[in-house]
């Protein structure tokens, strides 16, 4: 307790509240799930992950280099050819990325609509709950005998 009287949380106190609060959409969990329990899809989403990290581009620019000053005399044909090679295989990693983002984005909407349609059928239950105790007592005040 502070001085204001106001709880002070301890960081165990923090720790149990995060555990407790879940960080993501139920479905972005459940497509987590299913993604680490596929080897193709990790492996896709590990080298996409790679693909798109500046350690990818730092290490290209030194391997490049040091293809072109140390390795071949004439590196451009066949520096041509691993390149092209290597973003034929890069475009369908991204391609497989757009994929499963896609894939992602219409399973999180479905679940959006469901949950948006179960909350609708709630709140219209409760609507004509609310006016079905509304008319019962109007009725009953209405019919009630005056106060002598």
């Amino acid at each position: 307790m502070t001085a204001d009287g106001r709880t002070v949380l301890t960081k165990v106190a923090h720790r149990q509240i995060r555990r407790a609060v879940p960080l993501h959409h139920p479905v972005v969990l459940a497509h987590q799930r299913a993604r680490s329990a596929d080897f193709q899809a990790r492996l896709a989403d590990t080298i996409t992950a790679f693909a798109g990290s500046m350690p990818f581009v730092y290490l290209h620019a030194v391997g490049f280099a040091g293809w072109m000053l140390l390795v071949e005399s004439q590196p451009w044909p066949k520096l041509t050819l691993v390149v092209s090679l290597e973003a034929i295989f890069l475009s369908a990693f991204v391609m497989i990325g757009q994929n499963r983002q896609a894939a992602f984005q219409q399973a999180k909407a479905d679940h959006d609509f469901v949950e948006q349609e179960q909350e609708l059928k709630k709140n219209t239950d409760l609507t004509l709950a609310i006016h079905t105790l509304t008319e019962e007592i109007h009725r009953s005040v209405v019919a009630a005998p005056p106060a002598p």
